[in-house]
């Protein structure tokens, strides 16, 4: 299909298409015209992608772990592990963020807040 199709199809615009081409995460054949043709397939890994995206990975993510999760014997459990890898790195930023909140509460009321915090110890 060619890549009006393929972004009415997916809600993905030709502009986003190109990209994901020029980063290797879809593929399309050229034909003679010079015009895209994608598999059908396409509209399936899009699909794919978006939800991984609404998940939190990033688009290196997914165009590196795209071709294991289609080979791998048990996708399910494939992903799972993805997932779980997903989460300490979720759980990471969590706990980074509530530090970096801890801080500038503790700045809030301050003469100067971007001053060193004052450490006790």
């Amino acid at each position: 299909m060619r890549i009006g199709e393929l972004a009415a199809r997916t809600g993905v615009s030709k502009d986003t298409l190109r990209f994901y081409e020029r980063i290797g995460l879809i593929e399309g054949d050229r034909l003679p015209n010079g015009y895209r043709d994608f598999p059908p397939e396409a509209v399936t890994w899009l699909e794919y992608v978006r939800t991984a995206q609404a998940l939190g990975f990033t688009l290196a993510e997914i165009a590196r772990h795209g071709a294991e999760l289609r080979d791998a014997p048990d996708s399910a459990e494939a992903l799972s592990a993805l997932f779980e890898d997903k989460i300490r790195i979720v759980d990471a930023r969590m706990a980074a963020l509530a530090a970096l909140r801890a801080d500038l509460t503790a700045r809030v009321g301050t003469g100067c807040p971007l001053r060193a915090a004052e450490r006790t110890g």
